[in-house]
């Protein structure tokens, strides 16, 4: 009996900060399902932002974060790896004031895998120090096929796709300002899901990850908005692959592709991206039926 209400208690669990200037506090939720992938219980995170509970009236956009390779994990007791980096962090750990329902799944870890994954530097969790901003164009070859790396966010679309649907119906969101962004693994996860499902999203943010050249068409009929963000020193993700990404999308006919490369960063550009206001903002200015625009 212990052990089944210990695990209902997680399986519930709802962690909620402090009320800040008069509103509530945001509420960070393990929401547990079955997943389709892995066919075990598994949980996801899904921040409700401050001001969530006490304006009743709002409806909030939805901001759908993929994590990197590094913080996959079982959706249980490795759930919490996935606070590493990026927008849940800033709002959670960091407290800011990001106006998104969030959701933030977990990629299952990589048991079997056709070939390794490209690992991020031993120094990716800091700037460099001193960089040197010397481009070198090399011509090898990504270490992945068109796809991406190995086992990515594809693997994982039906669950992805379903937390989305249950987000817009069961709390107060708004349909017109849907969004996804990624880094590294979620990078090119953010490109997959904005090519095989272009209606879903009214803007996207793929941060040190290329696109499945299959996929470009169908992005740039649907003018999405997109803002592609790189490190112009990624030894990982190499940033003329990022660029062949977005000049196909200017070649099929996209008619606002933004692409930026913070020179001096790393593969870590996404500490940036993520740290500042600029790519929120950018998000928040797109809805529903608007056309691209930088």
């Amino acid at each position: 009996m212990l052990r089944i209400a210990i695990a209902f208690a997680l399986t519930s669990a709802c962690f909620a900060q402090t009320a800040v200037d008069g509103r509530a506090g945001a509420q960070l939720l393990r929401k547990r399902f079955t997943s389709a992938t892995t066919e075990k219980d598994r949980e996801y995170f899904l921040l409700l932002p401050r001001g969530y509970e006490s304006e009743k009236g709002r409806k909030w956009p939805v901001l759908l974060f993929l994590h990197g390779g590094g913080e996959r994990g079982d959706g249980l007791g490795d759930l919490e790896k996935v606070l590493a980096h990026g927008p849940l962090m800033e709002a959670w750990t960091k407290n800011r004031d990001l106006p998104f329902v969030m959701i933030s799944p977990q990629m299952p870890a990589m048991e079997q895998a056709t070939r390794p994954a490209a690992a991020p530097p031993a120094n990716a969790a800091r700037r460099p120090s001193a960089p040197i901003m010397t481009r070198q164009m090399r011509e090898d070859a990504p270490r992945w096929n068109e796809e991406g790396p190995p086992l990515g966010w594809w693997v994982n679309e039906k669950d992805v796709l379903k937390m989305v649907d249950d987000t817009l119906r069961d709390y107060r969101t708004d349909a017109d300002r849907v969004y996804v962004t990624g880094l590294s693994y979620g990078g090119f996860g953010t490109w997959h899901f904005a090519g095989a499902h272009p209606d879903r999203w009214d803007a996207v943010a793929p941060i040190c990850g290329a696109a499945n050249p299959k996929l470009i068409a169908p992005i740039a009929a649907a003018k999405l908005p997109i803002w592609i963000v790189q490190g112009g020193l990624d030894p990982v993700v190499r940033p003329e692959w990022v660029l062949a990404s977005a000049a196909a999308l200017q070649k099929a006919g996209h008619p606002a592709v933004r692409f930026t490369v913070h020179e001096d960063m790393q593969h870590n550009v996404w500490m940036r991206a993520y740290e500042g206001w600029d790519l929120y903002n950018w998000l928040l200015s797109h809805r529903r039926g608007q056309t691209a625009a930088k």
